[in-house]
């Protein structure tokens, strides 16, 4: 069982490195790995074994923050009308196509990776087509928007090296841009 001791900090060299392709049918090894990070989300998000195990709750989780330079993600969330769980396990994501216009979180984003609050806006795109491969090999297109979207961008960043803050103007923290929406 994964725990916070095995994601790796901010200031690690392994999260500014760009993600290797992962190489399909998943080795056993690679399959565990993904099914290991779906666990720990979902648990992350039960009260009762985040507090006996120590786990802040998180939405999502990627590889590299594991220090395992793949591209491999996870997400896991209640959806926007709170009826059900999306749930989503990704090999070799790729943003196919985006909208004009972008999104944030009023209150910021953070991350399982980043201990500290940085406060300020993360402009991301409000809608994307994202296309990649389950663990079972299948190829899958997910057209995602509100906080799917968000959620999707800052894991596919992971796998690129880019941390949640760099996209926050730090000479005025909390503008929103021009035709962003915010998303509760």
């Amino acid at each position: 069982m994964l725990t916070m001791k095995d994601i790796i900090k901010d200031g690690h060299p392994g999260l500014r490195q760009k993600a290797q392709e992962v190489s399909l049918p998943l080795s056993s090894e690679d399959r565990e790995t993904i099914d290991a990070m779906l666990e720990f989300i979902k648990n992350s998000q039960d009260d009762e074994i985040a507090a006996k195990y120590k786990l802040r709750s998180g939405v999502g989780l990627a590889a590299p923050q594991l220090n395992i330079n793949k591209r491999m993600l996870v997400i896991h969330f209640f959806d926007d009308k709170k009826q059900d769980y999306i749930t989503h396990q990704l090999i070799n994501p790729k943003i196919v196509s985006h909208s004009v216009e972008k999104s944030h979180l009023p209150q910021g984003e953070g991350c399982l990776s980043v201990d500290e609050n940085i406060p300020g806006l993360v402009h991301r795109y409000a809608r994307i087509t994202v296309k990649g491969f389950t663990p079972e090999g299948k190829e899958v297109k997910l057209r995602l928007n509100s906080f799917a979207a968000i959620v999707a961008q800052h894991e596919i960043d992971h796998l690129n090296g880019v941390m949640f803050y760099d996209h926050i103007n730090h000479d005025d923290p909390f503008s929103p841009e021009p035709h962003s929406m915010p998303v509760e």
